[in-house]
């Protein structure tokens, strides 16, 4: 009969214990994604069934389940709110402060990473202090600028706002990358001929467009879910952007629950949209850009 030594015996021992361990970090783990899941999902579960209720159900047991889907709800929440036109200024607005955006910073992140110049790096901080500015503490500035200059009420105005205010992230993140790109493969362009314009536009840009795709995505999603400074700056119906409209839904003396929701539903539609086909890009440029920076 053989014998057990010590090692064998604190080895068979070890065993369940790790196993014990292992599954208990499963559980956890998992247990800690269903926690967000729930917290993440569920609101958004909420607010597309409250959206197919009457407003009596509501109002009688807001998480109960609706005894008939009420589609109608978007047909009112369309034809209250004036959502087409609504739609086609937010397309307008979060389009072009989008462009502009982008056309500005990949120039700046250009010249503040690849360029040599007195208080280049003063310069680039005093920007990058824009990030920890809250945006309410520009709105005194923003609209007496906005009304100086005559652009009040006008969906030009609402883009150069929000070009401005989101200047600072964009040119973080588009200076990280341009910074990690290999100083060797402009210094091949310009034995080969390229001009500053060159090397920026053939050579640079293109090796940015994770960055530019994860900057574009973050002032997209800003411009189309901003609501103060539309509020601020536009005063008609011919420029208010989508999430003025659902203001329409609450009067003085009855607020239909049910329709806002339906256009609330209605108006994060485009957000969910672009996230889930470029999340991945946003994910990695993310990443790729704090590590870079």
């Amino acid at each position: 009969m053989s014998e057990v030594t010590l090692p064998d015996v604190r080895r068979s021992a070890s065993g369940p214990r790790i196993r014990a361990s292992r599954i208990a970090a499963w559980a956890g783990k998992w247990l800690v994604l269903a926690v967000f899941f729930v917290v993440t999902i569920m609101p958004l579960f909420w607010l597309v069934f409250t959206s197919l209720k009457t407003n009596a159900e509501f109002l009688t047991d807001p998480f109960a389940l609706p005894a008939t889907l009420q589609f109608e709800n978007y047909l009112k929440a369309i034809q209250v709110s004036g959502l087409p036109r609504l739609l086609l200024n937010s397309v307008i607005v979060s389009s072009a402060s989008t462009a502009i955006n982008m056309l500005i910073c990949s120039m700046g992140g250009f010249v503040f990473a690849r360029e040599r110049f007195r208080g280049r790096q003063l310069i680039l901080t005093g920007i990058l202090a824009g990030v920890l500015v809250p945006i309410i503490a520009f709105m005194v500035p923003y609209y007496q600028i906005i009304r100086s200059i005559r652009l009040y009420d006008t969906l030009l105005g609402l883009t150069i706002v929000y070009t401005a205010i989101n200047l600072p992230i964009s040119t973080f993140l588009l200076h990280g990358f341009m910074k990690s790109i290999p100083f060797e493969m402009e210094e091949a362009g310009i034995i080969d001929g390229c001009t500053f314009w060159q090397r920026y536009a053939l050579i640079v840009l293109p090796l940015s467009k994770l960055g530019i795709v994860t900057a574009a995505t973050f002032v997209f999603l800003f411009s189309w879910n901003e609501f103060v400074y539309a509020l601020l700056l536009t005063a008609s119906f011919a420029t208010r952007t989508l999430q003025l409209g659902i203001r329409d839904f609450s009067g003085q003396f009855f607020t239909d629950y049910t329709g806002m929701f339906a256009a609330i539903t209605l108006s994060i539609l485009p957000s969910v949209i672009v996230y889930v086909f470029f999340h991945e890009r946003i994910i990695s440029g993310l990443t790729s850009g704090a590590l870079k920076s």
